[in-house]
């Protein structure tokens, strides 16, 4: 346990500031975008708003800000990144690969898919050594 009053950077000193400052272009990218493609469809949507699509833009909204939040926390928020790259990656197996492979996408499919592979900044600037050893390898937090 910590006894002093200094605050605990053992995670923010951990990168070197080349990394941070990637990790920072990675939340400005994805926040950034989602900023001006998605939070312009919350304040104006057609009314009745499909069910689906208000449900899919305030998650993005919601992602955007705490992507904004990420440029301060970089490492802290490293959570939204593995997320992206999560839902990104599992779309593009499951949905975009099948169709692809059977020479099958539509215009919407392949402009969807344009739009997603841009998760590859997001794996560009992940530092993965980092999340390889502090979600996979150390300890988790006790249970009780």
């Amino acid at each position: 346990m910590n006894t002093t009053t200094e605050p605990d950077t053992s995670l923010r000193t951990e990168l070197p500031l080349w990394r941070l400052y990637a990790l920072r272009l990675g939340y400005l990218i994805l926040g950034g975008g989602l900023v001006v493609y998605k939070w312009p469809q919350l304040i104006a949507h057609d009314d009745p708003w499909p069910l689906m699509d208000s449900v899919v833009v305030c998650i993005l909204v919601a992602m955007s800000v705490l992507a904004l939040l990420g440029l301060r926390y970089p490492v802290q928020l490293l959570p939204i990144l593995l997320f992206e790259v999560a839902w990104k990656l599992t779309w593009l197996a499951v949905v975009a690969l099948p169709r692809w492979l059977d020479h099958d996408m539509d215009p919407d499919t392949r402009s969807t898919t344009a739009e997603i592979l841009w998760v590859v900044v997001i794996l560009a600037v992940i530092p993965w050594r980092h999340v390889y050893s502090h979600y996979l390898l150390r300890r988790g937090d006790r249970w009780r």
